[in-house]
């Protein structure tokens, strides 16, 4: 398993804006956006390609285009929903799917209660789109669904993790697994509600409403 923190000050600024009790959801719902896309180039670094002959107005070239099968971008609804557009915005030729997961408040267990993904998802490289990695099962869930189908690379990319949810992920999938996690910041822990300190709050309340 592999995690990498982005470093990059305008990744840091718009977390901090994120983090901002006083920030309102619209601007909430714009940051996110923003946010995602800057962590979606960082987490397509390895996204497969394949040569591809082109013509240029100067001469022809090699260059390189995505390799098929495309990549299968899947949002965990709800607060997933709102970083889909800033990751089919770098990556638009991706499908997209869609894993409805809900987490137990007393027991931090997640359950799946819909999905919209293929049947067989055989080579294909998968990205799930979490805001919080908290506790970790959520996730590790989604990741288990997904190799279940025969994915064989899953990358995550969340706004913001909690040492132990990391710790969670890698001792269910081990440290050779093919997963990565590509985070804007590891947190300090969480607390005793299962929310990640310092944190942001509820994702899915702040890009939504609480309904």
């Amino acid at each position: 398993m592999r995690l990498h923190v982005v470093d990059h000050p305008l990744v840091a600024h718009k977390l901090t804006v994120l983090r901002d009790v006083g920030t309102d959801s619209p601007t909430f719902r714009r940051l996110t956006d923003e946010l995602v896309t800057l962590l979606a180039y960082e987490a397509t670094r390895g996204v497969r390609v394949e040569a591809h002959d082109i013509v240029t107005p100067v001469a022809p070239t090699t260059g390189v285009h995505l390799s098929a099968p495309k990549p299968l971008v899947v949002p965990i609804l709800r607060a997933g929903l709102g970083m889909l557009d800033g990751m089919t915005r770098l990556v638009p030729t991706a499908e997209v799917g869609f894993l409805g997961m809900i987490r137990d408040e007393e027991t931090l267990k997640a359950s799946t209660y819909a999905n919209r993904l293929p049947e067989s998802l055989t080579g294909r490289q998968v990205f799930l789109l979490d805001p919080m990695l908290a506790t970790g099962g959520t996730l590790a869930a989604a990741m288990h669904f997904v190799f279940d189908r025969g994915a064989d690379d899953v990358t995550a990319i969340c706004l913001l993790a909690a040492p132990e949810g990391i710790a969670a992920v890698e001792a269910e999938f081990g440290a050779e697994a093919p997963v990565t996690i590509v985070t804007a910041a590891l947190d300090e822990r969480l607390n005793e509600h299962g929310y990640i300190v310092p944190g942001l709050g509820d994702a899915g309340d702040r890009l939504y409403g609480v309904v």
